[in-house]
């Protein structure tokens, strides 16, 4: 695929660069596209063609704003399984994960935004005012290449439908999807500037988008140093700044717990994705004297994932997305072994002529105070940590810079008792599943703000207080 061009102000037009950024097939390591690197020029005359088409859209009608997104919902779906194939090529995700996950999830999400919006009342009456949820204005969206069309969705949907205008820039490693997005806004006749589209790397792109001063928030998601520099050159100019970042994730299993599900649970969490989830479940506290027999259940369970070739259905496990994350994760697991934890399952990864593959790799005898249980891997890695005691195991789980998803397993309702104590924006006791009206995001150093649900919705509005006489009544 190769798309030569910027969509910027309802129109497809070339990069004042006029060069470009290669995309890589993890798993066969060929390139299969290349996208324009735009530059500062390109994001000046997106943000300016947004910043133009922000008053009138916010004075579109809501009924209206999701008529037309309701066009996006079906060319998205009737280009289905082209955004499949994209995922399986430019991430290397299996084809079932990629339909799932990369798909589904995020076109169940739009669709979920459009019926909170129909539902949400922008204005709330009080005994002398109201409360009215005004857009913010230009909303710059920088998006990381782990859920290309999933982080997207998060961002961009909410944000115009509440009446913003946004100017998009996806990951550099991952951005075709994006590109299909573009063509769904364009397809659905939305207005000029509303939704602009510039691909380019982090550095030059997504710099220019968190300095420029008519952008009036940035919503981020990567990793907490990446996050941190943007919101440094954000807050410049005192812009909002909504930053989903890392995550350690601790999954607490309980005397008592089904073991079996715990661990599979777990394992799936983690090796899903390549491990390539912030939310994933990366550290497995165990109660001490069980450690031997959870380490079998997890020596058993982790040989029935499948690692190869993302095309073929009986894959579970991918490639890593690419040489540098490969490297990466085969640094912290040689640190692993240098630190003195002992490896359960895997191996050290060799070579990555033919893809960047990694065997899912499970540590035993780790303690927190190692890199391999402090530090955000982002590869199919697990820490198994054994503790003495209930209150060992929350503190534990607690002793992270990071709080972004947990679990407990174990008796009710000590189970639901250890889950109040974490401090982390997400937890799943036993076998619960995920809402998708659910905010997502973190405490700490796991970033500022919320996605998904109605607390999704309001990050991207503005909050006035109007106060008038009482026995006035003004209609908006």
């Amino acid at each position: 695929m190769f798309a030569d061009k910027l969509y910027i102000n309802g129109k497809w037009v070339p990069s004042n660069s006029d060069e470009w950024v290669e995309i890589e097939n993890p798993a066969t390591r060929k390139i299969i596209g290349k996208v324009a690197r735009g530059n500062e020029i390109d994001v000046d005359i997106a943000v300016n063609a947004a910043y133009e088409a922000f008053k009138d859209w916010a004075a579109t009608p809501v009924a209206h704003r999701i008529t037309l997104m309701e066009k996006v919902l079906d060319f998205l779906l009737d280009n289905k399984q082209i955004l499949i194939d994209l995922e399986v090529k430019e991430l290397g995700a299996p084809k079932k994960w990629a339909e799932r996950a990369h798909v589904d999830g995020p076109i169940a999400r739009l669709e979920n935004y459009i019926r909170l919006v129909k539902g949400y009342d922008f204005v709330t009456d009080l005994t002398h005012g109201r409360i009215v949820r005004d857009p913010i204005g230009v909303v710059g969206c920088l998006t990381p290449w782990n859920y290309p069309l999933g982080q997207v969705m998060q961002k961009v949907i909410p944000a115009i439908l509440c009446g913003n205008t946004v100017v998009l820039k996806p990951s550099q490693n991952a951005p075709l999807s994006s590109l299909i997005l573009a063509k769904a806004f364009d397809h659905a006749g939305f207005p000029k500037g509303v939704f602009n589209l510039v691909t380019g790397r982090a550095g030059e792109v997504g710099n220019a988008l968190a300095t420029h001063r008519k952008v009036s928030m940035i919503s981020f998601t990567g990793s907490t140093k990446g996050g941190k520099e943007v919101s440094a050159m954000a807050m410049e100019s005192v812009k909002k700044i909504a930053l989903e970042l890392g995550g350690k994730s601790a999954n607490i299993i309980l005397e008592g717990a089904d073991y079996k599900k715990a661990v599979y649970t777990n394992l799936k969490s983690c090796f899903d994705n390549t491990g390539q989830t912030c939310a994933a479940l990366t550290r497995m506290l165990v109660p001490k004297k069980h450690l031997e027999s959870i380490e079998s259940i997890v020596v058993e369970m982790s040989n029935e994932f499948t690692v190869g070739d993302p095309e073929l259905e009986t894959t579970d496990i991918g490639p890593l997305a690419s040489k540098k994350q490969f490297l990466k994760v085969k640094k912290y697991i040689e640190e692993g072994l240098n630190e003195g934890a002992r490896m359960i399952v895997g191996s050290v990864p060799d070579s990555y002529e033919n893809g960047y593959f990694v065997t899912p790799v499970v540590f035993s005898d780790v303690h927190n105070h190692m890199r391999i249980a402090k530090d955000e891997i982002f590869g199919p890695v697990i820490s198994i940590i054994p503790y003495d005691s209930v209150e060992d195991a929350i503190e534990i789980a607690n002793d992270s810079v990071y709080g972004l998803s947990g679990a407990v397993f174990g008796p009710e309702p000590l189970a639901y008792e250890v889950a109040m104590k974490l401090q982390t924006g997400t937890v799943y006791v036993n076998d619960g599943k995920r809402d998708i009206d659910a905010p997502f995001g973190g405490y700490k150093q796991s970033g500022i703000g919320r996605e998904g649900g109605i607390i999704g919705i309001e990050e991207f509005l503005e909050v006035k207080s109007v106060f008038f006489k009482k026995e006035t009544v003004y209609q908006l």
